[in-house]
Protein backbone atom coordinates (compact mmCIF):
# COMPACT_ATOMS: atom_id res chain seq x y z
CA UNK A 1 0.00 0.00 0.00
CA UNK A 2 2.89 2.32 0.84
CA UNK A 3 4.39 1.79 -2.65
CA UNK A 4 1.03 2.56 -4.25
CA UNK A 5 0.78 5.88 -2.34
CA UNK A 6 4.29 6.87 -3.38
CA UNK A 7 3.49 6.03 -7.00
CA UNK A 8 0.28 8.04 -6.81
CA UNK A 9 2.09 11.09 -5.36
CA UNK A 10 4.75 10.79 -8.08
CA UNK A 11 2.12 10.72 -10.86
CA UNK A 12 0.29 13.75 -9.41
CA UNK A 13 3.55 15.72 -9.27
CA UNK A 14 4.44 14.71 -12.82
CA UNK A 15 1.08 15.82 -14.20
CA UNK A 16 1.14 19.12 -12.27
CA UNK A 17 4.68 19.97 -13.49
CA UNK A 18 3.65 19.20 -17.07
CA UNK A 19 0.69 21.61 -16.82
CA UNK A 20 2.91 24.37 -15.40
CA UNK A 21 5.40 23.85 -18.23
CA UNK A 22 2.62 24.13 -20.86
CA UNK A 23 1.25 27.28 -19.21
CA UNK A 24 4.74 28.76 -19.18
CA UNK A 25 5.20 27.98 -22.90
CA UNK A 26 1.83 29.58 -23.73
CA UNK A 27 2.71 32.80 -21.91
CA UNK A 28 6.08 32.86 -23.70
CA UNK A 29 4.31 32.61 -27.08
CA UNK A 30 2.12 35.59 -26.23
CA UNK A 31 5.19 37.60 -25.30
CA UNK A 32 7.10 36.48 -28.41
CA UNK A 33 4.25 37.70 -30.62
CA UNK A 34 4.78 41.17 -29.16
CA UNK A 35 8.59 41.16 -29.45
CA UNK A 36 10.05 43.09 -32.34
CA UNK A 37 13.59 43.61 -33.58
CA UNK A 38 14.17 47.31 -34.22
CA UNK A 39 16.02 48.83 -37.19
CA UNK A 40 16.66 52.52 -37.86
CA UNK A 41 14.90 55.05 -35.64
CA UNK A 42 13.43 53.53 -32.47
CA UNK A 43 9.65 53.34 -32.93
CA UNK A 44 6.70 51.81 -31.08
CA UNK A 45 4.18 49.44 -32.68
CA UNK A 46 1.29 51.20 -30.92
CA UNK A 47 -0.82 53.37 -33.18
CA UNK A 48 0.12 51.52 -36.36
CA UNK A 49 -2.74 51.12 -38.83
CA UNK A 50 -3.41 47.88 -40.70
CA UNK A 51 -2.34 47.17 -44.27
CA UNK A 52 -5.91 47.41 -45.59
CA UNK A 53 -6.30 50.90 -44.13
CA UNK A 54 -2.91 51.81 -45.57
CA UNK A 55 -4.05 50.80 -49.06
CA UNK A 56 -7.03 53.14 -48.67
CA UNK A 57 -4.58 55.91 -47.67
CA UNK A 58 -2.40 55.23 -50.73
CA UNK A 59 -5.41 55.33 -53.04
CA UNK A 60 -6.31 58.79 -51.77
CA UNK A 61 -2.80 60.19 -52.51
CA UNK A 62 -1.83 62.08 -55.66
CA UNK A 63 1.66 61.88 -57.18
CA UNK A 64 3.07 64.95 -55.37
CA UNK A 65 1.54 64.07 -51.98
CA UNK A 66 3.30 62.51 -49.01
CA UNK A 67 1.76 61.15 -45.84
CA UNK A 68 3.59 60.62 -42.54
CA UNK A 69 2.26 57.37 -41.08
CA UNK A 70 2.99 54.06 -39.39
CA UNK A 71 1.49 50.77 -40.50
CA UNK A 72 1.67 47.01 -40.03
CA UNK A 73 2.03 44.58 -42.95
CA UNK A 74 3.60 41.31 -44.07
CA UNK A 75 6.87 41.20 -46.04
CA UNK A 76 6.43 39.67 -49.50
CA UNK A 77 9.94 40.30 -50.85
CA UNK A 78 13.26 41.71 -49.67
CA UNK A 79 16.50 42.70 -51.38
CA UNK A 80 18.58 39.52 -51.57
CA UNK A 81 21.75 41.52 -52.10
CA UNK A 82 21.95 43.45 -48.82
CA UNK A 83 18.46 44.05 -47.39
CA UNK A 84 18.26 47.60 -48.75
CA UNK A 85 14.52 47.45 -49.63
CA UNK A 86 11.46 45.32 -49.01
CA UNK A 87 7.97 44.92 -50.43
CA UNK A 88 4.95 44.70 -48.15
CA UNK A 89 1.53 43.20 -48.85
CA UNK A 90 -1.40 45.60 -48.61
CA UNK A 91 -4.56 43.88 -49.91
CA UNK A 92 -6.01 42.68 -53.22
CA UNK A 93 -2.50 41.81 -54.45
CA UNK A 94 -1.27 45.39 -54.02
CA UNK A 95 2.22 45.94 -52.64
CA UNK A 96 4.27 48.86 -51.39
CA UNK A 97 8.00 49.25 -52.05
CA UNK A 98 9.77 50.29 -48.84
CA UNK A 99 13.20 51.91 -48.93
CA UNK A 100 15.14 53.13 -45.93
CA UNK A 101 15.79 56.79 -45.21
CA UNK A 102 19.22 57.87 -46.49
CA UNK A 103 20.15 54.16 -46.76
CA UNK A 104 20.90 54.60 -43.06
CA UNK A 105 20.02 51.01 -42.20
CA UNK A 106 19.15 47.68 -43.80
CA UNK A 107 16.93 44.77 -42.79
CA UNK A 108 17.76 41.03 -42.71
CA UNK A 109 17.46 39.28 -46.07
CA UNK A 110 15.39 36.36 -44.73
CA UNK A 111 12.25 38.10 -43.46
CA UNK A 112 9.72 37.18 -46.15
CA UNK A 113 6.42 36.25 -44.53
CA UNK A 114 7.23 38.15 -41.33
CA UNK A 115 5.10 40.90 -39.84
CA UNK A 116 6.65 44.37 -39.78
CA UNK A 117 5.71 47.82 -38.58
CA UNK A 118 7.14 50.66 -40.67
CA UNK A 119 7.21 54.34 -39.78
CA UNK A 120 7.85 57.11 -42.30
CA UNK A 121 6.53 58.73 -45.46
CA UNK A 122 4.06 57.20 -47.92
CA UNK A 123 3.93 58.48 -51.50
CA UNK A 124 3.00 57.56 -55.08
CA UNK A 125 6.00 56.80 -57.29
CA UNK A 126 6.43 56.55 -61.03
CA UNK A 127 9.15 53.89 -61.11
CA UNK A 128 11.44 54.06 -64.12
CA UNK A 129 12.26 51.04 -66.28
CA UNK A 130 15.85 51.14 -65.02
CA UNK A 131 14.76 51.10 -61.37
CA UNK A 132 12.30 48.26 -62.00
CA UNK A 133 15.06 46.20 -63.63
CA UNK A 134 17.46 46.99 -60.78
CA UNK A 135 14.96 45.85 -58.13
CA UNK A 136 14.04 42.75 -60.16
CA UNK A 137 17.75 41.84 -60.31
CA UNK A 138 18.10 42.44 -56.53
CA UNK A 139 15.10 40.15 -55.98
CA UNK A 140 16.81 37.37 -57.94
CA UNK A 141 14.45 37.44 -60.93
CA UNK A 142 15.50 35.67 -64.15
CA UNK A 143 16.86 37.56 -67.16
CA UNK A 144 13.64 36.67 -69.01
CA UNK A 145 11.53 38.48 -66.44
CA UNK A 146 13.90 41.46 -66.38
CA UNK A 147 13.81 41.80 -70.20
CA UNK A 148 10.00 42.02 -70.11
CA UNK A 149 10.13 45.31 -68.17
CA UNK A 150 9.62 48.00 -70.80
CA UNK A 151 7.48 50.80 -69.30
CA UNK A 152 7.51 53.02 -66.22
CA UNK A 153 5.11 51.80 -63.57
CA UNK A 154 2.98 53.68 -61.03
CA UNK A 155 3.74 52.19 -57.62
CA UNK A 156 3.12 52.80 -53.95
CA UNK A 157 6.32 53.93 -52.25
CA UNK A 158 7.37 54.31 -48.64
CA UNK A 159 10.51 55.78 -47.09
CA UNK A 160 10.93 54.26 -43.65
CA UNK A 161 12.92 55.89 -40.88
CA UNK A 162 12.18 53.04 -38.48
CA UNK A 163 11.18 49.39 -38.83
CA UNK A 164 10.06 46.78 -36.32
CA UNK A 165 10.28 43.13 -37.42
CA UNK A 166 8.16 40.56 -35.59
CA UNK A 167 10.15 37.74 -34.06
Amino acid sequence: MKSFNILLVFLVLLVSCKNKQNASEESQNVQIERDYASFGKLIDYKGAIGSEDMLDQFQSLKEADTLETKFLATVTDVCKSKGCWMKLNLKNGEEVMVKFKDYGFFVPKDIEGREVVVNGSAFIDNMSVEDQKHYAKDAGESQEVIKQIKEPKKTFGFEADGVLIGQ
